[in-house]
C-alpha cells in the first residue's frame, strides 16, 4: 500500500520532521528550588520555592506538586481553559514517572507519559508538536520535573550519608517547566524536530553522565544539520540539555572530529543555571534543567528578539539504578527541537 494521494511526508533526511503548520508556544512557566533561585538565572524563573519540601510530607510529593504548579502557571498565563487542552505530555526521572502520573491525576486531562531521562522536555515538545501539526490536537500542555533529593534517593546514595561527590558529577536541578503549545496564536514557533537514536560508548560511571551523553548529543546535532543542510552558524544559539561542563567540551570535540566546528554559539543548560560558587562540580542535570532554562531565560531572549532561531538538544542518560548496579553501561539519547521567533 502506497501513501494516500495528497499526503506529503513531513520527514526530511534521516531523522528530522519539518512542521507544515508550526505549533506556537503560547506560554511558559517555571518553578524552581532555592539553589536554582540563587543562581545566575534567578530573575528568569516564574516562581522560586523557599525550601525543598514546600510543606509536603516527602520530596516525591513535593516534586509532583512543583510540576502541577508549573502546569497551572502555564495554563493561567496562556488564558486557555483546561477544557481546551487536548493532551498533557509529561515525564520525570522517578521510577514509573510518578511525579507526572500523580500530577496527571490532579489535572484530569488525556495523558501521555514520556520517559527520556533529561531529554524529556525536548522529546515532549517534539511529540506535542507532531500531535498539533498532525491535526490530532488544538492545544497541548507539556511539562517535566526533577528534584535533587528524589533523584539522589533513587539513583545515588541517601543525601543524609554525605558521600563525597566526584568532580565530574552533576547536580540534579529541583525544578519544573511547562509550556502550552497551540495550533494558532502569538508566540515563537517550533518549526522542526530531530528525534535521536540511542548511542552507547560503554561509559559505566554514573558520576560522569556528561561523558556518557555527549556522543548521543553529537550524533543528533550532526543528523539534524545534515538533514536540513544547515550549519551551526544558522542558529543564534544551540544549547544541549544538560551535558554539564565535562560533556559540553566532549561533545564539541566529537563534533569537531566529524568536521563540524560548533563555534561560540554552543552552550549547555546545565552550565548556564549555576555558577562556580555553588559547588555543583560539572554543572546541572535532571529533566527540570533544560525545562526551566528554556521556559525562563531562553523564552525571554526569544521574545526580546535576541534569539531568532534557537536549537534545543535535550540529552538523556537512559540507565536505571538497577542497570547501574548490574554493571551495565549508560545508553544515551539526544532529541533536538528548533524554535523560531
Amino acid at each position: 500500500m502506497g501513501m494516500s494521494k495528497g499526503m506529503d511526508l513531513k520527514r526530511i533526511g534521516n531523522q528530522t520532521v519539518v512542521f507544515t503548520n508550526p505549533p506556537v508556544i503560547l506560554s511558559s512557566y517555571s518553578v524552581v528550588g532555592p539553589k536554582e533561585g540563587e543562581g545566575p538565572l534567578r530573575k528568569t524563573f516564574s516562581k522560586v520555592w523557599q525550601d525543598q519540601l514546600h510543606g509536603e510530607k516527602s520530596w516525591e510529593v513535593a516534586e509532583s506538586k512543583m510540576l502541577q504548579e508549573s502546569m497551572q502557571g502555564a495554563l493561567d498565563q496562556a488564558g486557555i481553559p483546561k477544557e481546551q487542552i487536548d493532551y498533557m505530555l509529561a515525564g520525570d526521572l522517578l521510577n514509573q514517572i510518578i511525579s507526572s502520573n500523580f500530577a496527571a491525576r490532579q489535572m484530569a486531562l488525556p495523558f501521555i507519559g514520556l520517559y527520556g531521562a533529561c531529554s524529556t522536555m525536548a522529546l515532549s515538545m517534539a511529540v506535542g508538536s507532531m500531535l498539533i501539526d498532525g491535526g490530532f490536537a488544538r492545544n497541548v500542555l507539556v511539562g517535566v520535573s526533577s528534584h535533587h533529593d528524589t533523584a539522589e534517593r533513587q539513583f545515588r546514595s541517601p543525601t543524609e550519608q554525605g558521600t563525597q561527590r566526584a568532580m565530574s558529577a552533576q547536580w540534579t536541578v529541583t525544578g519544573a517547566g511547562s509550556l502550552i503549545l497551540g495550533r494558532s496564536g502569538v508566540g515563537p514557533r517550533i518549526t522542526s524536530a530531530t528525534l535521536g537514536r540511542v548511542v552507547d560508548y560503554a561509559e559505566t560511571d554514573v558520576s560522569n553522565m556528561g561523558s556518557a551523553m555527549a556522543p548521543a548529543v553529537a550524533d543528533t546535532i550532526l543528523n539534524h544539520l545534515t538533514d536540513l543542510q544547515r550549519q551551526p552558524s544558522d542558529y543564534d544559539l544551540i544549547a544541549s540539555g544538560d551535558l554539564g561542563a565535562v560533556g559540553l567540551a566532549l561533545a564539541g570535540e566529537v563534533l569537531k572530529k566529524s568536521g563540524t566546528d560548533m563555534g561560540a554559539g554552543f552552550t549547555d543548560c546545565g552550565v548556564m543555571i549555576y555558577d562556580a560558587s555553588q559547588d555543583v562540580h560539572a554543572g546541572a542535570s535532571g529533566c527540570g534543567c533544560s525545562a526551566v532554562v528554556f521556559a525562563g531565560d531562553i523564552m525571554q531572549r526569544i521574545k526580546a528578539g535576541e534569539l531568532k532561531r534557537f536549537l534545543l538538544v535535550g540529552s538523556g542518560a537512559l540507565h536505571s539504578s538497577t542497570s547501574a548496579l548490574q554493571g551495565e553501561s549508560i545508553p544515551s539519547i539526544g532529541h533536538a527541537v528548533v524554535i523560531e521567533a
